[in-house]
């Protein structure tokens, strides 16, 4: 059986708009937060988010399960479609302290997701033929996701 290797790919940095509440039940909040821009910065993609796309969020007891979907535009001009599924769960302190708008070090909480990308860009085939795993974290009110290609 051999090891999984993540190598580092790229961070995304995603400038979101507030949320809305769309509301479920007493147990569960549905949410969606639209995608307003970023940036896209690493070793093998650069570019931009696009302002278009968003996130949506089902909180259950301090968990949240992510569902964001928006597009990336590479330094090329390449245009790259991304679904990223994740989880987000903290303590009530820790919201509290994110909610106000301060940098809580990532190893304060559990954010954690799984991108997919699809594109029909030559250069950029290979984001399409892996598997990738997201650390993401807040900061400077944005969403940061460092992307690691799984090898």
């Amino acid at each position: 059986m051999i090891d999984p290797i993540l190598e580092f790919a790229f961070e995304i940095r995603v400038d979101v708009d507030p949320h809305l509440r769309i509301g479920r039940s007493a147990d569960e909040e549905l949410t969606f937060t639209p995608i307003s821009g970023g940036t896209v910065a690493g070793p093998l993609l650069s570019g931009e988010v696009l302002p278009y796309g968003g996130d949506w969020a089902v909180d259950r007891a301090r968990t949240a399960q992510l569902e964001a979907r928006y597009l990336l535009r590479a330094s090329d001009g390449s245009v790259i479609d991304i679904l990223n599924r994740g989880y987000f769960r903290a303590s009530a302190e820790v919201i509290a302290r994110l909610e106000a708008g301060e940098n809580v070090p990532e190893d304060e909480y559990y954010f954690r997701t799984a991108p997919v990308f699809q594109t029909d860009a030559a250069a950029h085939r290979w984001l399409a033929e892996h598997q990738f795993v997201g650390l993401a974290r807040d900061e400077d009110g944005q969403v940061c996701v460092r992307v690691f290609v799984v090898r």
